[in-house]
């Protein structure tokens, strides 16, 4: 039984994907080894900014780099980003049936909540669990652990939906369920490759979960 379910947040049930390659590759522009493609960027989106900027460009201190990426992305932020297809509908069905609901996410707060109240899903939630709000942020269990906490939720019937690895992961050492997407760029079978309980082809499987217990992937 299910009764309750964690978000993550970018490409996950909000479309994000090209504000956040366009972004990294306007502020990385002649500034790696090897030139920089969409190919490179999409298995390591999920992560902290931190370590992205560090694993792509091989510098310590990214700082400044940090900076640049949320200036540029804040500026085309609004037309660039919408929800994934059902996740209004999905949400708001969920959130009726009597499900807890939160949002667990390495994107900081303020942005979080600017994009969550784009699309009135802030409301719906009951934890919002930003990386400035954890010590150690997925794939660690911290952010899991702190959601389910202020949810007075119970790990065994909680279900951690995601697109990446980070997210699996973060479900798995938390001691929660699991369930990938199939819209992931990383795609389905890289997903399945981390061994989630489920994976969702579209938002509306999360209302037969739920209807039906957790009888298969």
């Amino acid at each position: 039984m299910i009764n309750t379910i964690l978000f993550d947040l970018d490409g996950t049930i909000i479309d994000t994907n090209e504000l956040i390659i366009t972004s990294f590759l306007h502020v990385l522009q002649g500034k790696t080894m090897q030139p920089l493609t969409r190919e490179v960027i999409i298995p390591h989106m999920g992560g902290t900014m931190e370590n992205q900027f560090q694993t792509l460009t091989g510098l310590a201190d990214v700082a400044g780099l940090v900076r640049d990426y949320r200036a540029y992305s804040m500026l085309h932020h609004d037309t660039m980003v919408k929800p994934f297809p059902n996740v209004l509908e999905v949400v708001k069905t969920l959130h009726k049936q009597g499900i807890k609901l939160g949002v667990v996410t390495t994107k900081i707060r303020p942005n979080t909540i600017r994009v969550l109240e784009m699309f009135d899903l802030a409301s719906y939630m009951g934890s919002i669990v930003t990386v400035d709000d954890v010590e150690h942020p997925k794939p660690h269990a911290e952010p899991v652990l702190k959601a389910i906490q202020e949810l007075n939720a119970d790990p065994a019937h909680t279900l951690m939906v995601g697109d990446s690895s980070f997210d699996i992961l973060a479900a798995q050492a938390a001691g929660v369920q699991s369930a990938g997407v199939a819209w992931s760029l990383k795609g389905e079978e890289t997903l399945r490759g981390y061994n989630p309980d489920f994976m969702l082809k579209n938002m509306t499987d999360l209302l037969d979960l739920v209807a039906q217990g957790t009888e298969a992937k």
